[in-house]
């Protein structure tokens, strides 16, 4: 790994495999999205937490009790790795589920009263993240970031048909 690189050249040297010779910027979100994913992991695990399960706990933090269903929109994940995080989650105490008072064939979740008290661990560990993954950049700098990303995202987005 080279410590400095110069304004524009990957960090990582490891050799890029030919078929990914033509989409050098896909390359790069790819290699950076499993840093960024494991650099997270790595401080939520911590916390007792698995990469993936901060999402599961925002979303529930932010909206209470929600259909195990309608959670697996919002994080967007598949329902069998939902369901696992959930399970581990609720082996943990983080989260209850419970039959759905208004149709008892769905599922209910929530968090429990446990669980807040990684609201504030989970929210540093994020700011610690945010932290990481600027350092170096300008306020101008992550503006124009942020403004790019968003564009990156909305282009995928229509392609995926994922926009929420």
């Amino acid at each position: 790994m080279e410590s400095t690189p110069k304004d524009g050249e990957p960090v990582c040297t490891a050799p890029v495999p030919a078929a990914a010779l033509s989409g050098p910027v896909s390359l790069a979100l790819a290699r950076v999205a499993r840093l960024h994913r494991a650099a997270a992991g790595r401080r939520l695990r911590g916390l007792g937490l698995y990469p993936g399960q901060e999402f599961v706990m925002m979303h529930l933090w932010d909206k209470g009790p929600v259909r195990q269903s309608e959670l697996i929109k919002a994080v967007e994940l598949d329902p069998s790795t939902v369901t696992k995080m959930l399970q581990r989650l609720e082996q943990a105490g983080h989260v209850r589920r419970s039959p759905d008072p208004d149709d008892r064939r769905a599922v209910r979740v929530e968090a429990t009263e446990q669980s807040c008290g990684l609201l504030k661990d989970v929210g540093d560990a994020w700011c610690a993240l945010e932290e990481q993954t600027l350092a170096g950049l300008s306020e101008a700098e992550q503006t124009e970031f942020v403004r790019l990303l968003a564009r990156v995202e909305g282009n995928l987005c229509t392609e995926t048909g994922a926009c929420s």
